[in-house]
């Protein structure tokens, strides 16, 4: 069978007569499943004739060998790619499937799973033949999903794309051709495109014989456009990510685009014939821990729970500034109905419903260290192993030894340094906080606890003086695994070992805290356990949002008085919050809610005395 869009140097064919895609990337996996037809409603509201979606393999085989399709309600979403794309037929959108391997999407490791770093070097994304073993491996499990539903079988899939902007990683063409022929191999029909920049630097690396060629870009259309008419003479204009909004780093400013601005390169593009996919029309959460980062100069940017974009679609549903003037561009093009009209005939509000009333009571507070997992026996190792050699995709990992405390010449301490941090630790002695080290930076510098917290604490334990043993744990912090460029395929944990004085330090207990999947463990911690007067950091926090059997509202956690940690409601684990802002509000979905007593969990790291609140919408400030 031949697929049912031809591309043309004049642009598609479908089904005989001209056809201009206008597409809305939207991610199954950063919504609730219960919102998936009021998402997809609103891409149609928008304009749009198709949707596009990324297929994250971590989530998806989170274990060599365990590939999962179903529900995952640790993190409140779906893996039914299959019931996303007959969802999106049904709202008679055609469907353009990124399958991968590696997605990028500000995804943790790019959709890269953490095992593939686990029995040592792997080079990723090439010949590598350990690499193509377990890519075509997972391509076996998934691709008869997208198969089923091309268009060719009466299904709505009609674009596929191979691999994912590799122009600006490799240039080992037989490996994408390894990708190109396995995915015709396995019954894939409908067309094959590849997306790269906008440029050649990118394209040569990136597109391959009978495979289409798309650009990624978000402005200077214009030149794009001569660009691509150079480069792609016989291809069909596309962009296949417009770049209309950005995603935040924690510790920078909140990304806002001119609406005006994105909808004058959007009408560009349409008025010179070019298909498109809006890169986001809806954004989204990076639920859990599911957040990438990038790496610049050395420094890990890791990004924010919120994947809102600055999308048409904000992150709760509502229609922005930049829906409605996308939404008049695209009606120059594609007739549509009046807009309040259709969101009628759709069911949907233009600002949907949000919570900002009902107590919210703290009502147990306890200690993570009086967890039961942290205390458990844990085998030695010589050194620190890392959070893939004990097969913990993301969380926490929670070293400790025993360390010599004596007091020499006034001082209590030698500072500690953690060579290649992995990303950030939280030292203890004797169950006492003595610093924070942060290995965001240089990762060939050491970071550094100086310790000098300690000095009241060697006061009190060796008041004459002398030396004694005490418990040294150091708990680390994963903030996301680089989605992007050279450093793919970053591992975490303290990778270079801790060095004390004149040597390093050896024979560490490892405990993994897979935070994702303990949302029912830490509450039940927390009512058991809960201390009578202040407990020790890190703590684990139990509250109640109260709420009314007729409330159908989203709500907007106000965590702007907590200082950094991991958040779960009614044990759906919804995110990382961090004072340094941008973000200070957590989005958690009406779904994941219910009338009477809702139970939210706070594992904070930092402050001592967190508050909670309700927000009338989303909170985007830096503080520190």
């Amino acid at each position: 069978m031949t697929a049912l869009l031809v591309p043309t140097p004049t642009g598609f064919v479908r089904d005989g007569a001209p056809h201009r895609i206008v597409s809305g990337a939207l991610h199954y996996f950063r919504v609730h499943p219960e919102l998936w037809k009021d998402r997809l409603r609103r891409l149609v509201a928008l304009g749009c004739n198709t949707v596009e979606t990324y297929v994250p393999w971590n989530l998806h085989e989170p274990a060599p060998g365990r590939t999962r399709f179903g529900a995952l309600p640790e993190l409140g979403l779906s893996l039914d790619l299959g019931a996303f794309c007959d969802l999106a037929a049904e709202e008679d959108l055609d469907v353009i499937v990124r399958p991968g391997p590696y997605i990028c999407a500000e995804w943790e490791g790019g959709g890269l799973p953490g095992w593939l770093l686990r029995e040592g070097p792997m080079r990723l994304r090439c010949m590598d033949p350990a690499f193509l073993g377990a890519v075509d491996a997972w391509f076996d499990a998934l691709i008869p999903v997208i198969v089923a539903r091309q268009a060719s079988r009466g299904g709505r899939v009609v674009m596929v794309q191979v691999e994912n902007e590799y122009g600006s990683y490799g240039d080992d063409a037989e490996y994408l051709l390894h990708l190109r022929d396995g995915l015709r191999a396995r019954g894939i029909e409908e067309l094959l495109v590849t997306s790269d920049g906008p440029g050649r630097r990118w394209l040569d690396a990136g597109r391959i014989d009978d495979v289409l060629a798309t650009v990624n870009f978000g402005s200077r259309t214009e030149e794009v456009l001569a660009m691509a008419r150079e480069e792609l003479p016989a291809a069909p204009l596309m962009c296949m990510e417009f770049w209309n909004g950005w995603f935040d780093h924690w510790g920078e400013e909140h990304h806002v685009r001119d609406a005006a601005d994105a909808a004058r390169e959007l009408a560009t593009m349409l008025d010179a014939g070019m298909s498109v996919n809006l890169y986001m029309a809806h954004g989204g959460t990076n639920v859990g821990l599911t957040a990438g980062a990038n790496t610049e100069g050395g420094l890990l940017q890791p990004t924010t729970t919120s994947y809102d974009y600055d999308a048409p679609i904000a992150e709760n549903g509502a229609l922005t500034e930049k829906f409605h003037a996308f939404r008049e561009v695209i009606g120059r093009h594609r007739e549509l109905p009046p807009l309040t009209e259709q969101l009628e005939s759709l069911g949907l509000e233009a600002e949907p419903p949000v919570q900002t009333a009902g107590a919210l009571r703290l009502e147990h507070v306890a200690s993570l260290q009086d967890l039961a997992r942290w205390t458990e026996l844990a085998p030695r190792a010589v050194a620190p192993p890392a959070f893939e050699d004990l097969g913990l995709e993301r969380g926490m990992l929670l070293y400790r030894r025993e360390l010599e405390l004596a007091r020499e010449e006034g001082s209590a301490l030698a500072p500690l340094e953690l060579y290649d941090l992995h990303d950030r630790a939280l030292v203890l002695v004797d169950g006492t906080v003595a610093g924070i080290a942060d290995g965001t930076g240089n990762p060939h510098v050491p970071a550094v606890v100086p310790l000098e917290p300690l000095e009241p604490l060697a006061e009190a334990l060796l008041p004459d003086g002398g030396s004694r043993r005490v418990r040294l744990e150091i708990l680390v912090e994963s903030l996301g695994r680089t989605n992007f460029g050279p450093l793919l395929g970053e591992r975490k944990g303290v990778l270079g070992g801790v060095w004390r004085d004149v040597r390093f330090l050896g024979g560490w207990e490892a405990v993994p805290l897979p935070l994702e999947e303990m949302g029912a463990e830490l509450a039940d911690h927390a009512r058991s356990a809960a201390a009578e007067g202040p407990a020790a950091l890190p703590l684990v926090v139990l509250a109640s949002l109260e709420r009314e059997a007729d409330e159908t509202g989203d709500v907007h956690l106000d965590v702007s008085g907590c200082g950094h940690g991991v958040a779960y409601v009614n044990g759906t684990c919804v995110g990382r919050y961090w004072r340094r802002g941008p973000q200070q509000s957590l989005y958690v979905p009406a779904p994941l809610l219910h009338a009477g007593s809702n139970e939210i969990v706070l594992v904070e790291l930092e402050e001592p005395h967190p508050r909670l609140a309700l927000a009338a919408g989303p909170l985007f400030e830096v503080i520190a």
